[in-house]
């Protein structure tokens, strides 16, 4: 049993402490986590990895989130990748509502002369689409927010949902899949 998956324990126990003693050693491969998720949003995003990881912390350590369900490292590493997609999906929403601009694409300055660039992954329709696999498929959905939101290989995603690795590459190809066409539809 690693250092996390000890303190994870201590936690479900009732340590009120053990939270202190996990941010420390998790919050290095949080932030990492959060920066890579940050990188594929549009360009003009206002959150930093650093407040990412510390929403998502607090959403995980902070009362409501159940901790029964982290009994290993990779657990906690999916609800923590749960938590940040979250954040970014009510960012995104947030962001299409009327008072903070609607529809309006924000171009600074120093773009103005630059060409169209390269088309980013818009969250919102990756969480609809998400949200359909779930409905149909649980586990193929919960093997896409480990591998794309907690960043696992295959290998620590299979371990972590308790399933074959050939069975997690053949979910995950058939997730790409999925998504691919409810996002094309929409």
């Amino acid at each position: 049993m690693n250092d996390v998956t000890r303190i994870l324990n201590d936690m479900q126990e009732g340590d009120s402490a053990a939270s202190e003693r996990l941010l420390p050693m998790v919050y290095d491969e949080l932030r990492k986590l959060a920066a890579a998720r940050l990188a594929q949003e549009k360009p003009g995003q206002t959150l930093q990895a650093t407040a990412l990881v510390h929403d998502a912390y607090l959403k995980l350590v902070g009362g409501a989130h159940q901790t029964d369900d982290w009994n290993s490292r990779g657990h906690f590493f999916g609800a923590a990748a749960e938590a940040m997609r979250r954040i970014l999906i009510d960012q995104a929403r947030h962001k299409k509502t009327q008072k903070a601009g609607g529809g309006l694409n924000r171009i600074e300055f120093s773009q103005v002369d630059k060409p169209a660039q390269e088309k980013s992954l818009d969250l919102l329709a990756l969480d609809e689409a998400l949200r359909k696999l779930e409905r149909a498929y649980p586990r193929k959905a919960e093997l896409v927010k480990l591998r794309y939101f907690a960043g696992l290989t295959i290998q620590q995603a299979a371990t972590a949902l308790n399933i074959a690795t050939s069975t997690a590459d053949a979910d995950w190809a058939y997730a790409k899949g999925f998504l691919k066409v409810e996002m094309l539809k929409g």
